[in-house]
């Protein structure tokens, strides 16, 4: 069964005065791309969030993002007196002496000055805060895990008809290309009935026709096309992790399949062959979202 690399997560928990939140998306990346906002006390564990987020997601674009919001009813505001009495002086003789209107809330104007509130205080890391965290970001990449293997489903069964679409074109060439053949040798034989003044070798036509239409024998390539097919079906039934592979699979059927098209001389064919690329095309370009 595949998987999506994209998907959500996201977990809230309290912890004394903090509601602390908890974030991760992904998106399709070739390999593991980590970004992280981490709020500054629990940076100390930035490596350890890493490796969980490695371990457990293994390839994709990851974005993590955990911040707190603090409950200021029970949390109060660590405001420095000395600072606001000087920042209220200084204010006070600079309005005065450029003759400026007061503010109409000197409090507000005089806490949104630099250091009036001591955001930057050193905080400690309890171990069972961190412990908490670190469980809810664990739930979080469970959440995005489950989101991809939702996506996957939906991405799978894509798959899977685009795949039976494409088996089935493969079948409507077959009545075609006897006609093609008749009419190919019926085309040259024709032709050289028109040349009255030239004489030739029918031993040599028919040598020749054989040759000729070898060249144009697709034979091998519906052949090989049907394995890829095939093969393609089984990678998705494996374990996750399989997008790479089912990228190459999905090359190598765009392979047969353009060598069908120039080996077909036959402008229904042709058209059937133009089909097979739309449906190939339609896999390739979700295929670069499989985990």
């Amino acid at each position: 069964m595949i998987h999506s690399m994209t998907g959500y997560g996201q977990t809230v928990v309290n912890h004394n005065n903090k509601k602390i939140h908890i974030e991760i998306k992904s998106l399709n990346s070739k390999n593991l791309d980590v970004t992280t906002r981490i709020a500054s006390i629990y940076r100390e564990h930035e490596i350890e969030i890493r490796q969980t987020i490695a371990t457990q997601l293994q390839r994709g674009k990851i974005d993590l993002a955990i911040w707190i919001e603090h409950n200021t009813e029970h949390a109060s505001l660590p405001i420095d007196p000395q600072i606001i009495k000087t920042y209220y002086t200084q204010l006070k003789d600079i309005i005065t002496q450029a003759d400026m209107p007061e503010p109409t809330d000197w409090l507000q104007t005089i806490l949104r000055m630099p250091d009036a509130i001591l955001h930057n205080q050193v905080e400690t890391l309890e171990e069972e805060e961190w412990t908490t965290v670190h469980n809810a970001i664990n739930q979080a990449i469970t959440q995005l895990i489950d989101f991809r293997k939702q996506e996957g489903t939906a991405l799978q069964a894509m798959f899977q008809e685009k795949i039976s679409n494409i088996a089935t074109l493969m079948q409507q060439i077959d009545k075609y290309e006897t006609q093609r053949v008749d009419k190919i040798k019926s085309r040259i034989i024709d032709n050289l009935q028109q040349l009255h003044e030239v004489e030739y070798d029918r031993n040599r036509l028919e040598q020749e026709l054989i040759y000729y239409i070898e060249k144009l024998d697709i034979s091998e390539e519906k052949q090989r096309l049907a394995n890829h097919l095939t093969y393609f079906t089984q990678t998705m039934n494996d374990q996750p992790g399989q997008g790479k592979k089912l990228g190459f699979i999905a090359q190598e059927m765009g392979r047969e399949i353009n060598t069908t098209g120039s080996k077909s001389n036959n402008a229904e064919m042709q058209n059937i062959v133009v089909k097979m690329k739309d449906e190939l095309e339609q896999i390739k370009e979700q295929v670069l979202n499989v985990l």
